[in-house]
């Protein structure tokens, strides 16, 4: 049961990681078409710019949130067993 447990993790952080890359693929994709278009209608004034910066900061959350916090349920794991050795200690005394 273990390897069933250590693999659905495996697989959703895999997943979330796959989420991100296919973000950052659309959001270079779709900023670079706006600064195309803002270049080829008003090139004096530059309003790509803010959509860019908008949507760049949803991006750099999604990638925080990918790659920089750590795995609950593992975390929820050592949070057991630690309890579960300090139930034990006590039971002891």
């Amino acid at each position: 049961m273990p390897n069933d447990n250590a693999y659905a993790r495996s697989r959703k952080r895999a997943k979330a990681k796959l989420g991100f890359f296919n973000h950052a693929i659309v959001y270079a994709v779709v900023i670079g078409f706006l600064f195309i278009i803002n270049f080829a209608t008003s090139s004096e004034h530059l309003w790509a710019f803010w959509p860019a910066i908008g949507w760049g900061i949803a991006l750099a959350i999604h990638g925080a949130t990918v790659y920089l916090q750590t795995d609950q349920a593992e975390m929820l794991d050592r949070m057991t067993e630690r309890e579960m050795e300090r139930e034990k200690a006590r039971q002891q005394h």
